[in-house]
């Protein structure tokens, strides 16, 4: 099998396989997997930024890959066959490369297929020496990939390694990789830990701007606060019901955007993620978003504007909320707490398909409730709302138009860059959701701005109940055809009704 192959699926499985928590990679009792004419670990993989003195000659000493306490044991058959007066019984190495490097890791003797070890034939041909990786020298670095060779000695069924760093040089995509080239080392395991840190702290390459966005949206949150708290206080007896519930999202975004600072902060100064704050963190998101949902579709519905409740709706805008919660915050944790061992694509898979399907099922409620509310305040011709809910239509448009616009972009880029190699930029693909859920949030403030005319966009007597009736009619199973005909009817007779000059003018005269 082509070994660039082979490297590139463990360069894929690697975050899989081992233990990760932040940039600190343990490694508890690991297996090595066979591959090939080799035994490999992977180690690691992360965006790694250069860090060199100020004539760039030579590193500063904030940029490396450490290995600490790393031992590796192997089989006690395999040690038996070993003399206790022999030294160098069996080789291990650690070989570091960046991801552009990958095909200088094995080679192939007369055009056939790729070997990740030096065999016989490739050691006439290409120089290499059997029983060890085959390293072609980069382009750029002869000293690179980095190979750091650990043997065991006599009949010893362990080995240590030495506590190494290895100082980064030139910003890339690192990876780390164990191998054993012998067949008698099948069945080694590994442990020990791998430190990487950036100049700036240990925070992986592809998160350490979040760190300083999330500064910048803790401030457009305080921003929001301020200025929607100042009018709500100005106008404190004008407020209505929908606005208190604003309030709660703005508080909940300041909130969280302070809790994902501290977060990264932390990560970034002791190379470990907390599992307490992170689980407040994504706690806090998951709430924040199922309450933005669930006030998007209240408002669509024409909840406090057409409306005085919801009606025998209640009860499903709450199952659908607490199970968009679920579905959220059990994805989250997958995504950020601690370290999930094991979790594959598929498994991933599993986690992400009931979260896009709700989303899905609340933007069609959303929009299928939102014309049903147009509808009616045009029939009653409250120009003021319906404005208002036009405007609030368009922004929810441009919004999805927006959101599919980069999961494109986003499924795209990560398919066009299977290695990471993009790492650098990786950062938007996360910050642009927040920006366009604060951005959706700015909309909604400004629609729903206290002011001393908020109470014309309350409910009153005026809007009839017809338009609750059919909605819920629509919702539900187990109607007849007579119901559905007498909800016609009584439609039709409230039509008749605006259609009156006195009432028309009455109603301008609320307006």
């Amino acid at each position: 099998m082509d070994s660039a192959y082979l490297v590139s699926i463990f360069l894929l499985l690697s975050t899989a396989l081992t233990t990760i928590n932040a940039s600190i990679h343990i490694y508890q009792n690991q297996l090595f997997n066979e591959v090939g004419n080799a035994y490999l670990l992977p180690g690691g993989s992360e965006g790694l930024a250069a860090s060199r003195s100020s004539d760039n000659s030579v590193s500063d000493g904030r940029s490396f890959i450490r290995f600490e306490n790393i031992t590796f044991w192997r089989t006690q058959a395999a040690a038996d066959e070993q003399s206790d007066k022999e030294h160098g019984t069996g080789l291990i190495q650690a070989v570091i490369f960046e991801a552009a490097d990958r095909n200088n890791i094995g080679g192939s003797a007369y055009g056939g297929q790729r070997s990740i070890c030096c065999t016989p034939d490739l050691a006439k041909l290409e120089g290499c020496k059997q029983g060890e990786v085959i390293r072609i020298p980069s382009s750029t670095d002869s000293k690179w990939p980095m190979v750091l060779n650990i043997y065991f000695g006599g009949n010893d069924l362990s080995t240590s390694m030495d506590n190494a760093k290895v100082p980064i040089m030139k910003t890339g995509m690192y990876n780390l990789f164990f191998i054993a080239c012998d067949p008698k080392l099948k069945g080694t395991t590994m442990s020990g830990k791998t430190v990487w840190k950036n100049p700036d702290g240990y925070l992986p390459g592809r998160m350490a701007p979040l760190k300083k966005f999330y500064v910048y949206m803790m401030i457009a949150y305080l921003l929001l606060s301020a200025i929607w708290f100042s009018q709500y206080v100005r106008f404190w007896k004008d407020i209505l019901l929908l606005q208190h519930c604003i309030i709660a999202v703005i508080g909940l975004g300041l909130f969280e955007m302070i809790l994902w600072y501290f977060d990264y902060s932390n990560f970034n100064g002791t190379g470990m993620r907390p599992v307490v704050i992170t689980t407040w963190v994504v706690t806090v998101g998951a709430i924040r978003k199922t309450l933005s949902r669930l006030l998007m579709l209240s408002v669509s519905m024409g909840y406090g504007v057409v409306r005085p409740t919801l009606g025998g709706l209640t009860s499903k805008v709450l199952l659908l909320g607490a199970t968009y919660f679920l579905a959220s915050e059990l994805l989250d944790i997958t995504e950020y707490v601690g370290t999930i061992n094991d979790i594959s694509g598929r498994a991933r898979l599993f986690l992400v398909l009931p979260d896009a399907f709700l989303d899905a099922f609340l933007i069609l409620w959303i929009f299928t409730s939102l014309s049903k509310t147009l509808e009616q305040l045009q029939v009653k011709r409250i120009s003021a709302k319906l404005d208002l809910y036009r405007k609030f239509s368009n922004a929810l448009a441009v919004a999805v138009i927006a959101s599919v616009a980069w999961i494109t972009f986003e499924v795209y880029f990560k398919a066009t860059d299977p290695f990471n190699e993009r790492w650098q930029s990786a950062w938007i693909i996360t910050a642009f959701w927040d920006i366009l859920s604060f951005a959706l949030l700015c909309v909604i403030c400004y629609l729903w701005a206290p002011s001393q005319s908020s109470q014309r966009y309350a409910y009153s007597e005026d809007v009839k109940d017809e338009f609750d009736d059919e909605e819920a009619q629509s919702l539900t199973r187990g109607q007849s055809d007579g119901d559905v005909n007498l909800v016609k009817q009584e439609r039709n007779n409230g039509n008749a009704g605006v259609s009156d000059p006195e009432d028309d003018s009455e109603e301008d005269k609320r307006e």
